[in-house]
């Protein structure tokens, strides 16, 4: 493994998570701490309470879980959500909304609802979570395919070493029904999300250096979780997040260009 361009850093203030068989960090924590076993199941889809209940009609898995991981991460970290500036980060959007916009336009009606068109842009969850949290501060919305949490990761600590405000990341990805499942095999939902600080806080729980270089990618020591990091950009964050619920000092190495790979080291406090 080795380094090929200057360092960045940010500490870790509050987690949140999302995804199949995992309803929430703490149990997700305890799985990476193999306290107890992994049990895959369907990724559950709350329903974010905190929108209006239109727009809760309205919203799909890619909103649901996005919301769902961010209101947590919130939570952990103390903060309130209408003060974080947010990065969302996705492979794709919502995958059930782009299928049904692709069978109207298939079909002879042609006819798309106002409701589709405005859930099938990329930075739709970003806009509900503006709602939901009264969220008046700055958001990027960006997509790298499957390096897309590497790439919003290394976006949010960019934007809180530049501003020395704190980001929060919010990565998620969903599946698509078949045909567009054959040629995107997402299986399920799946979010992360991360408040960032650039300076040391009293609920810091880590600190994390990048540094772009090369290395091999880190897959997950259990077989079943290493299929959900292989299955779903966003989780592709599990190695890192492993490192972070085990709370231990360690380099991981993420899918980002190849080459270079996003390098993580991550130092827990004492």
């Amino acid at each position: 493994m080795s380094e090929t361009r200057g360092r960045l850093n940010a500490w870790v203030e509050g987690i949140g998570l999302v995804g199949p068989g995992l309803a929430d960090w703490p149990q997700a924590a305890a799985v990476l701490r193999s306290e107890v076993d992994y049990e895959p199941g369907r990724c559950a889809l709350p329903v974010p309470p905190a929108l209006p209940a239109a727009e809760r009609r309205r919203t799909g898995a890619a909103v649901r879980v996005a919301l769902a991981a961010a209101t947590a991460a919130c939570e952990a970290a103390g903060r309130p959500p209408s003060t974080l500036a947010t990065v969302f980060s996705a492979s794709g959007g919502d995958g059930d909304n782009c299928h049904a916009i692709c069978e109207v336009l298939a079909s002879s009606e042609r006819f798309i609802s106002p409701t589709r068109f405005h859930n099938s842009v990329h930075n739709a969850p970003a806009g509900y979570w503006s709602i939901a949290a009264q969220a008046m501060a700055a958001s990027t919305s960006l997509a790298a395919f499957d390096a897309s949490f590497a790439a919003g990761l290394l976006e949010a600590i960019v934007q809180a070493q530049a501003s020395r405000e704190p980001r929060m990341l919010i990565a998620y990805d969903t599946g698509y029904p078949e045909p567009l499942h054959a040629k995107r095999p997402i299986p399920d939902a799946f979010a992360v999300a991360l408040v960032l600080v650039p300076e040391r806080s009293a609920r810091a729980i880590a600190q994390l250096t990048l540094a772009l270089g090369d290395g091999t990618v880190e897959c997950c020591a259990n077989p079943v979780l290493e299929t959900l990091r292989a299955g779903n950009p966003a989780a592709r964050a599990l190695p890192l997040l492993a490192v972070l619920a085990q709370r231990r000092a360690g380099t991981i190495v993420l899918d980002y260009l190849a080459p270079p790979r996003l390098l993580v080291h991550v130092e827990c406090p004492a």
